[in-house]
């Protein structure tokens, strides 16, 4: 079974980017660093991103580079109106679900 991550970018729901990369190539943590910088790249202005830096509860402080995840696959995104998102994806191109606890 081979799983790939599908990354994609939108901005608003215009697509504006999107590519795959096998699973064993990007750890999560990298996933989410690579979020970041698509985000950062693609919509943030520069005091926006001092402020995704900065110390939480200060004044200058955001959350326009914060990831989330997705509590029943296994996705994650950043942003916000120009927001990416990276999700597991199985061979025939379906996110991968977690299974549902009992």
């Amino acid at each position: 079974m081979k799983h790939q991550w599908l990354i994609r970018g939108f901005d608003g729901l215009t697509k504006i980017f999107e590519t795959k990369v096998s699973l064993g190539q990007v750890t999560d943590d990298q996933m989410k660093q690579m979020l970041r910088a698509l985000t950062d790249k693609a919509g943030l202005e520069y005091h926006e991103i001092v402020g995704a830096y900065a110390k939480r509860g200060t004044k200058i402080a955001n959350n326009l580079l914060t990831v989330q995840r997705d509590s029943t696959t296994a996705t994650f995104s950043c942003g916000d109106n120009i927001h990416f998102s990276a999700s597991v994806i199985d061979e025939d191109g379906k996110v991968i679900r977690y299974p549902r606890l009992p």
